[in-house]
């Protein structure tokens, strides 16, 4: 079998590396055949396009492997409706795909399945972190930080009595 693997991180901080030698190892103990391999660093699963899984696509359109590999299911995508539409296509094409580390392998009906529903936690795990993201942003604006610089807001000036010295003479 040819295989196109593919890695994702979402933060140019992280090293898709790791997952790339995960796949590699994964295809050398099964015989298969790299095409080639497509890495997206620094690019968020939410995007439906991304310069390498583009490349991607294009690739498989031209039936140049006949495979996806990838480390999890989460690194095509977190929206369920953009993974099925994927898979959709795949099929389509005849191509499977393979989840290293979920075991998941689309040629079989229970592999289908457990692709659709690893898609669905994959959407509700991003929607998750978005909601967390939110209650953080409002958090961060209730205490006087705001905005990407989180410099910290001018105070207001509030008018208090003056405080009267007293000075002790020593008796």
């Amino acid at each position: 079998m040819k295989v196109g693997i593919y890695c994702r991180c979402s933060t140019i901080d992280q090293d898709s590396t790791i997952q790339e030698r995960i796949c590699r190892e994964y295809c050398e103990r099964n015989g298969y055949v790299i095409y080639r391999v497509y890495m997206d660093n620094g690019v968020s699963g939410m995007k439906a396009s991304r310069p390498a899984l583009d490349e991607l696509l294009l690739d498989m359109r031209h039936y140049r492997f006949n495979c996806i590999v990838v480390t999890k299911l989460d690194r095509m995508g977190r929206s369920l409706q953009h993974i099925l539409s994927l898979f959709e296509e795949f099929a389509n094409k005849g191509v499977h795909f393979i989840s290293v580390t979920q075991n998941i392998d689309t040629s079989s009906s229970f592999g289908k399945f457990q692709l659709q529903v690893l898609g669905a936690f994959a959407e509700f795990e991003r929607n998750i972190i978005s909601e967390r993201t939110r209650e953080g942003l409002r958090f961060a604006k209730n205490v006087g930080k705001r905005g990407k610089d989180k410099r910290k807001r001018k105070k207001r000036v509030v008018s208090r009595p003056h405080l009267v010295l007293v000075e002790k003479t020593g008796a």
